[in-house]
């Protein structure tokens, strides 16, 4: 949510920031024609009702000559405050509504283009692997060493589903388990959260009311099922006022995660690229309402993505995400990809944004700074620590051998019990 203030004062100004994530200058004023509206509707109410509370005081000290025509004048303001109160809520409703709508600003420095073929390759890091072999893929990778059950999971619980054992399946904990660690090592306090919200929280963070087809609804409980930690880790302090010194807060979120890829018709439909259950290790950040603090915060956030993708071994790029493609919320985005050999390209692994305090008005955080005393909205910062089974696709086919096993990096050793190679030629 943006400040309306500095909206109203800097129309223009706001008409061209958004206009570069496609966002129609003729909202910003519906949104401020909607709040004229609403101040006048709200001075005329109130003017109304202190004219009815002078009449109805007036009452006593009247002639009995005089009363029934104050009565009679107080009744008809009450009719019309009523109806007046009635168009206030409803305009409140919709001015409300129109905010939520509202995207983020983004970044100067962010790339401006309408759509992903406008995002920029900022470094490549490590050199696709050239095999001496003809490589398989990871599906291929799983069949051959009994690490899946994919043909019996879909009879059991449908498409995009998954169910892996034996190696595979030590080898997913292992690498939460070593981002975790390494989380904690960077100050981060590690927390498991529910993977179900109320409706609240997802417009707090910002899926509603922008992505609601991507979310599993359970109607019978008015419960939503969480996409990313971060939906719960974004409301966990709602409406509370910190001291500054207690920032950062530095979360590392552990959950399963749920989405319904309604947008994602044909694609990826094999494997463990995109699937509908699937857990993730969600880095969340809390900082002061302070652009170059949040902006050091992001930088560091990636920093560390880039330590998971090098301590994994794998070759990977960033990218600096455009406007266009970048969701509502963000300010600035970064992605990582890893590089995928079966499909001859990168595939995202790791989003991190800088929010700035967009979600934060959304859920009322704020914290009083110690210099001038004042209240604050924070800043939220979030990237993905690691998100599996996705990242076992560039992992078990960038490692592996002729004979189908899959060496293990140094940096993942010791949470597979030293294991230097895992699969066949184990």
């Amino acid at each position: 949510m943006l400040d309306i203030k500095y909206i109203i004062d800097n129309q223009q100004r706001v008409k061209d920031c958004l206009a570069k994530k496609g966002f129609a200058s003729e909202n910003v004023d519906k949104l401020v024609s909607a709040y004229l509206e609403m101040n006048k509707l709200k001075t005329s109410s109130q003017a109304l009702a202190e004219e009815k509370n002078k009449l109805s005081n007036s009452i006593k000290s009247a002639s009995a000559e005089e009363r029934p025509a104050i009565i009679a004048k107080s009744k008809a303001l009450g009719e019309e405050l009523k109806k007046q109160q009635e168009e206030l809520a409803e305009i409140e409703k919709d001015f409300e509504l129109q905010m939520l709508r509202m995207p983020n600003y983004p970044s100067q420095d962010c790339p401006v283009a309408p759509d992903e073929c406008g995002n920029v390759v900022i470094r490549k890091v490590g050199e696709p692997r050239k095999f001496d072999f003809t490589p398989r893929d990871h599906i291929e990778l799983m069949e051959l060493n009994d690490w899946s059950e994919m043909e019996r999971i879909a009879k059991v619980s449908g498409s995009r589903t998954y169910a892996i054992k034996n190696d595979l399946a030590q080898l997913e904990l292992a690498m939460h388990m070593m981002v975790l660690d390494k989380l904690r090592s960077h100050g981060f306090t590690v927390i498991t959260v529910p993977s179900i919200s109320k409706e609240k929280p997802l417009y707090g963070q910002g899926y509603l009311p922008f992505s609601r087809d991507e979310i599993y609804y359970m109607p019978a409980d008015d419960i939503y099922l969480s996409g990313t930690a971060e939906l719960i880790l974004n409301s966990l302090r709602a409406d509370e006022i910190l001291t500054e010194n207690e920032l950062p807060i530095l979360y590392a979120g552990f959950s399963p995660c749920f989405r319904r890829e309604a947008g994602a018709a044909g694609k990826d439909t094999r494997g463990l690229v995109r699937v509908h259950q699937f857990m993730k290790t969600e880095q969340f950040v809390i900082c002061k309402n302070d652009i170059a603090e949040s902006e050091k915060w992001h930088q560091k956030l990636l920093a560390i993505s880039e330590e998971v993708l090098q301590d994994l071994e794998l070759p990977y790029q960033v990218l600096d995400i455009c406007t266009g493609d970048m969701g509502a919320p963000k300010y600035r985005q970064y992605d990582l990809e890893a590089w995928v050999p079966s499909q001859n390209c990168y595939r995202e692994t790791h989003s991190c944004s800088n929010i700035t305090d967009w979600q934060a008005r959304r859920t009322n955080l704020r914290y009083r700074d110690n210099a001038d005393g004042k209240v604050k909205y924070v800043h939220t910062l979030n990237n993905t620590g690691i998100a599996t089974p996705r990242a076992l696709v560039p992992f078990i086919e960038n490692h592996q051998n002729a004979d189908g096993s899959v060496n293990i990096p140094a940096k993942l050793q010791p949470y597979l019990g030293g294991k230097k190679v895992i699969g066949k030629g184990k």
